[in-house]
């Protein structure tokens, strides 16, 4: 495990509205770690990580991140609670336009697609799958190369059983391979998992 923090949060504080989701926020993750995010509904869990994937603006205090000196964004896949793809495209549509749109070179999609557990949908619509096949086609991301840092909110939502037992086979491995995993859920990981709690304005480390 790496000595020096990917990733420093410093007395980070937001509101929504005039209520306080957190504040005093401060904490260190390090590659190589895994860390729950959880908390009631309205904590603020879905703010903090737009915060640290650089897509909220609206709070007080400071995020470094240790990343790609040139284009640290670059090196962080944010997927988020809703799925975040196109209704009318396929499986593989979809993802060869993310894969675009992020500078990945695009895989051998029908390999991909059945090792998420999609193959013979490779080309539906997701207008017609469900929404446990939907979340697969978004978590089928986490295969591609090159992100150092995952932050995912909610990733095991509407997956079975043995779609959760390979998310997270998946988010230790990356985890082995030097990567840095935040993610929200009530779902506690096996094994070494870092945990913040939010809630009633209140963050802390609890683990």
């Amino acid at each position: 495990m790496s000595e020096q923090p990917l990733l420093e949060i410093h007395d980070l504080h937001c509101e929504r509205g005039d209520r306080e989701l957190f504040t005093g926020l401060c904490m260190q993750a390090r590659a190589g770690e895994i860390w729950q995010i959880s908390g009631p509904n309205g904590a603020g869990k879905t703010t903090l990580l737009r915060i640290l994937a650089g897509l909220h603006g609206w709070f007080e205090g400071r995020v470094d991140w240790r990343l790609t000196p040139e284009q640290p964004r670059q090196d962080i896949l944010f997927i988020g609670h809703t799925p975040g793809l196109r209704d009318e495209l396929s499986a593989t549509e979809n993802l060869a336009w993310l894969c675009a749109l992020h500078g990945q070179p695009a895989p051998d999609w029908r390999t991909l697609l059945r090792t998420v557990g999609l193959e013979g949908r490779e080309q539906v619509p997701l207008a017609h799958l469900s929404a446990g096949q939907k979340r697969r086609v978004a978590l089928a991301r986490l295969w591609l190369e090159g992100k150092k840092v995952w932050i995912l909110d909610e990733p095991f939502t509407a997956i079975d059983a043995s779609g959760v037992n390979q998310v997270e086979q998946k988010l230790h491995q990356h985890a082995r391979q030097g990567g840095l995993v935040l993610y929200t859920s009530h779902h506690r990981l096996a094994g070494d998992v870092s945990h913040l709690r939010l809630g009633e304005g209140i963050a802390e480390v609890v683990g």
